[in-house]
């Protein structure tokens, strides 16, 4: 009978332990999870001004530590409501801003992440982008130069793109590489940056599509036709 009674209570005891245990090593893992998730989307804003971190720099050999000192130290992070109004009182900060939530509000509420890198004197707007490929959803940052017309520089991510062909946003080089030199005005009319099937014929607001991924290609550039446009009535007052 006693023995009975020791067994629950030590069953009792093992049964805690293990839960705060687990509890324990559950927030530890997550912790690290969101410092890992922060530093591989900071990554992904800096890939968009790149070409402007320095001589022969590739942010995916900087460490993880040098990624935060950049964003610390030379990365401006302003939060904008949809009016394009700088949210400066207990607004969320720039990085935290989930995107794909966003996107599911109604377009008057959503707020935008902008980050604005400054270098050598020179700032560089990179602004956030998100947008459906063919099976799922495709996101990218698409860096600005200070005369808030000329593509400085762009990155691309998915979730679930077909390799070797809608992944090529991601996993060609040379696609994001298209982009340097762009333009979203033509004469002073926003008219974006589009992908072109069959390759560019515009060389100032066009780029070559990805052969056999006309969708995700079309996906890109309603993308960046909107996702932009989203943050025009902020660059209206730096102008």
């Amino acid at each position: 009978m006693h023995s009975t009674k020791y067994v629950v209570i030590f069953v009792l005891i093992l049964t805690s332990t293990v839960a705060v245990l687990l509890a324990g090593f559950r927030e530890i893992t997550k912790e690290g999870a969101e410092r890992n998730e922060d530093i591989f989307n900071k990554r992904a804003i800096l890939l968009a001004v790149e070409d402007y971190l320095g001589d022969g720099v590739k942010v995916n050999n900087l460490a993880d530590g040098e990624v935060l000192n950049i964003f610390d130290t030379q990365v401006k992070q302003v939060t904008l409501n949809a009016q394009g109004q700088p949210i400066e009182d207990g607004g969320v900060k720039a990085e935290d801003i989930d995107m794909a939530k966003e996107k599911k509000k109604p377009e008057s509420e959503r707020k935008l992440p902008l980050f604005i890198y400054e270098s050598g004197g020179e700032k560089y707007y990179i602004v956030s982008v998100r947008g459906t490929g063919l099976w799922d959803e495709i996101w990218g940052n698409i860096a600005l130069k200070s005369d808030l017309n000329t593509v400085a520089g762009a990155a691309f991510d998915h979730k679930g793109e077909t390799p070797g062909l809608g992944a090529e946003i991601k996993d060609n080089p040379t696609f994001a590489e298209q982009f340097k030199g762009r333009t979203i005005y033509d004469n002073g009319a926003y008219v974006s940056v589009n992908v072109r099937k069959g390759g560019a014929v515009d060389k100032e607001h066009e780029v070559d599509g990805i052969s056999g991924a006309t969708v995700t290609a079309n996906g890109v550039s309603d993308m960046l036709y909107k996702g932009i446009k989203a943050y025009e009535p902020y660059f209206k007052t730096l102008k």
